[in-house]
């Protein structure tokens, strides 16, 4: 069974970091390009950062750049998300995926609240 675990969200003030971390098995990790996506309530489920299978290559949603970074760790299966300098803006559950991969179904997520 495909899996996606996310995990490292919680509550934290304006300006402060997380680091999101997603632990995925049951596909071929190694050779999939990696996403992390997010979800405000009453809101449409937006891209937030994309990271090539072998970290060659990644992309930002402009929201996010230059304050959010996506790394991965082949050998343990695992693509985290560096979240800095954190707004309020930013509070939602935070999903990773694999785009190309036509099995995986969306994890539960883990929920990033930023307040003051």
């Amino acid at each position: 069974q495909v899996q996606l675990v996310e995990s490292g969200g919680g509550l934290v003030q304006p300006g402060g970091s997380l680091r999101l971390s997603c632990a995925a098995s049951g596909f071929t990790f190694r050779t999939y390009t990696m996403a992390w996506y997010r979800q405000a309530p009453g809101k449409e489920r937006g891209l937030v950062a994309t990271i090539t299978s072998s970290g060659g290559i990644t992309n930002y949603a402009h929201s996010v750049k230059g304050r959010f970074f996506i790394s991965r760790d082949n050998a343990a299966n695992t693509v985290y998300l560096q979240m800095n300098s954190l707004k309020p803006e930013d509070t939602a559950v935070y999903y990773c995926y694999a785009p190309s991969y036509g099995y995986a179904d969306w994890g539960q997520g883990t929920q990033v609240t930023v307040s003051s």
